[in-house]
């Protein structure tokens, strides 16, 4: 479900930009749901190694190759810009609730035709991508560069500001890292709406959850 949602997430980045006006992710042939196109050795292997051995497993953090585009293509670079950098949490949503729906379609099903076993691991990886659909959701739109939310944020700030602003970007992934470890509550707290969310659509589709998917979610 990590997979399938990171390379979503990225993918609707590119899709959004093409339909923007700018070519760059189809050129570099990133509209793919190839995972090997979305691996990056520094953000999707070494990182997440280093900080999992260094912490004991404590904190870690990584990510999928961004998917490169070209604002200056946009026809309207603002709301261009808007828009590609809200497409990858709008799909982390949207995954979200079609995880939430099949759930309930798998519970009809697992009771109406014997199939208990097989849809309830299907129910429980549901479960996961309702929760980590959420949680990209929020991550992506921490106000820090280059994350989706200060892309999106830039565009309401005073220009000079959002020069020095975007610079941050130099630095975002040491940012990151020295909240994870610094900070936990802060990213907890900025998490936090997330998974309220989360659990009320799990709670709505609770009582179609089958009792085979309770042993997978443990």
């Amino acid at each position: 479900m990590l997979l399938i949602s990171v390379i979503a997430h990225e993918y609707a980045h590119g899709y959004a930009a093409l339909k923007q006006g700018d070519n760059t992710a189809l050129a570099a042939g990133r509209l793919t749901w190839n995972p090997i196109k979305h691996i990056d050795p520094w953000m999707t292997l070494l990182l997440p190694a280093i900080l999992w051995k260094l912490s004991n497993g404590a904190v870690v953090l990584g990510g999928a190759k961004p998917v490169p585009v070209d604002p200056r293509n946009y026809r309207n670079y603002r709301r261009g810009d808007i828009i590609v950098s809200l497409a990858g949490v709008a799909t982390n949503l949207l995954i979200a609730l079609v995880c939430t729906a099949v759930i309930a379609l798998l519970g009809l099903a697992g009771r109406s035709v014997a199939l208990e076993p097989s849809a309830g691991v299907l129910q429980a990886m549901m479960v996961t991508g309702v929760r980590i659909n959420m949680l990209l959701l929020a991550f992506n739109l921490l106000p820090i560069p280059p994350l989706d939310g200060s892309q999106v944020l830039k565009h309401f700030l005073p220009r000079t500001w959002a020069v020095h602003y975007q610079r941050v970007g130099f630095y975002g992934i040491a940012i990151l890292v020295m909240i994870l470890y610094f900070a936990p509550g802060l990213l907890s707290s900025w998490l936090h709406p997330a998974n309220v969310v989360s659990t009320a659509l799990l709670n709505v589709v609770r009582p179609s959850v089958l009792p085979s998917a309770g042993q997978w979610m443990q």
